[in-house]
């Protein structure tokens, strides 16, 4: 059963996002000001992400990512060692609490394989932003319930509960909630390259794109 929109389950434990993004930060010898030339946000936008006073959408932190030279991923996780085989229960999950949805993360942080499952909760409304987006390796959708609207290479595909879609990550796609109520999503990265740059599998092209809520 998933957690309500509403009144989240309080088992789950939570990821203090501005509280990584100030070590993430710091490890690298950058300031808060230098953060905001690279990524193109403001310093006051970036303080108040670090002190846990807004949350950033999804597009800021990839703005935020790749300013930094990880992928997205490394904001939601601490390193921990990889192991061969990862067993999760649903109440141990990572996750993290954005402005238009939920991220859980299903054991891809922990997992030495090059695949990457997690679990989005997406608000009404609940984009990706304006722009395309588009990294290595392969990507797998699965619509457990609600709407989703998946844009690739300009093809548009609209799943509602049981649909599915797979394609080659490296196509310009883009997602939205089309719905009228919360969607759930299961979505699986795999065979990315770990050896990429910056971003590594989570290349963004639209590094301008925001979301209504955006910082």
């Amino acid at each position: 059963m998933h957690a309500s929109m509403n009144h989240p389950d309080k088992r789950l434990p939570s990821i203090d996002v501005g509280a990584r993004l100030r070590e993430l930060r710091q490890e690298r010898g950058m300031s808060i000001r230098a953060l905001a030339r690279a990524s193109g946000l403001s310093t006051n936008a970036l303080s108040m992400i670090e002190r846990g006073r807004t949350s950033p959408s999804v597009s800021t932190l990839y703005k935020i990512a790749d300013a930094l030279g990880v992928p997205i991923t490394a904001i939601f996780r601490t390193e921990t060692p990889k192991k061969a085989i990862v067993f999760r229960k649903s109440n141990e999950r990572n996750r993290i609490i954005l402005p238009r949805g939920v991220w859980e993360g299903l054991g891809g942080e922990e997992f030495s394989g090059a695949v990457e499952p997690l679990m989005l909760t997406l608000e009404r409304g609940a984009n990706s932003g304006h722009l395309t987006m588009r990294h290595s390796g392969h990507e797998f959708v699965l619509c457990l319930d609600g709407e989703l609207e998946y844009e690739v290479e300009g093809w548009r595909y609209n799943l509602g509960a049981g649909d599915s879609l797979l394609f080659s990550a490296q196509l310009e796609h883009r997602w939205r909630n089309a719905g009228a109520s919360p969607a759930h999503v299961l979505i699986v990265l795999s065979g990315y390259s770990r050896g990429e740059s910056a971003l590594e599998y989570h290349l963004v092209i639209g590094k301008a794109a925001l979301e209504s809520t955006d910082t």
